[in-house]
């Protein structure tokens, strides 16, 4: 059976989409087809902030473009130098929260520590801060614009002071129609569709309504997390699955079990 993926394929250190991989275990064909794409936005400030990690009691990342947007910011305003030789070590010496292991990986990557990364959304995440912060130096937040403000609230509750920055924002990937398109004249009606995030359904709903036509109602949608769960169930969507953790094992298991006779997640 075939399984759609709204998301980019990026492949792993074994060469190939960790979701993929995970799916074809369950003997599913998955196809990932892009819908989102990202602007970067205040770059120079972000890099300017980094420079100063004096002024700052750690770092909270929640998505893995935020990192991609601090790499690029030191990148472009000259400071990858001055990162490697004593930026890096000085930003190690705080805490640095992430969501999920693909934005930990990221931030590993670049030279730093993680914590929080099994926390799996933000809110449990800003539960994780709570218990182990005392008011002191800004958290600083480098954030998308449709960033969720459970995370800012639940810390302003507890007195933790952070600094938030946008740093990227979301727009629809500019081939989506056309991709998916050519998925659906090749491949047909997906068995099941894996969604990503809110903006990832709100960009691609109308074209897949479009191109599935009678067989919507067949097709098993399954979420990576609840928040886009909720989007979807919002959207008029029946959520076949919600993955208990936003990894490719989980999702590959829940999208194996609600397509197996008598599955359920």
């Amino acid at each position: 059976m075939k399984v759609l993926l709204l998301k980019e394929a990026k492949e792993d250190d074994c060469g190939q989409d960790p979701y993929i991989r995970e799916l074809a275990l369950y003997g599913l064909e998955a196809t990932s087809i892009p819908v989102l794409s990202f602007e970067f936005l205040s770059l120079p400030s972000l890099s300017e902030k980094l420079a100063r990690p004096e002024c700052y009691g750690g770092l909270i990342f929640t998505s893995p473009r935020a990192v991609e947007a601090m790499e690029l910011g030191l990148e472009e305003e000259g400071k990858a130098e001055a990162w490697e030789k004593s930026l890096k070590e000085k930003w190690n010496a705080k805490s640095v929260y992430v969501v999920g292991n693909a934005t930990a990986s990221l931030v590993n990557k670049i030279g730093l520590d993680t914590e929080g990364e099994n926390c799996g959304n933000a809110e449990k995440l800003a539960e994780f801060i709570c218990s182990r912060e005392s008011p002191s130096l800004p958290l600083l937040f480098p954030c998308g614009v449709l960033r969720r403000e459970v995370l800012p609230k639940m810390l302003k509750d507890k007195g933790i002071p952070m600094e938030s920055l946008t740093v990227y924002q979301t727009i629809p990937h500019p081939g989506i129609q056309a991709n998916l398109n050519s998925y659906y004249s090749k491949q047909g009606v997906p068995a099941s569709i894996g969604v990503f995030s809110p903006s990832g359904l709100a960009y691609s709903l109308k074209y897949i309504r479009d191109l599935s036509g009678d067989n919507m109602d067949k097709i098993k949608f399954a979420a990576i997390g609840p928040t886009t769960a909720h989007a979807m169930a919002a959207k008029g969507l029946l959520v076949s699955c919600t993955a208990d953790s936003p990894t490719p094992q989980a999702l590959a298991s829940g999208i194996g079990k609600v397509l197996q006779p008598h599955g359920c997640c």
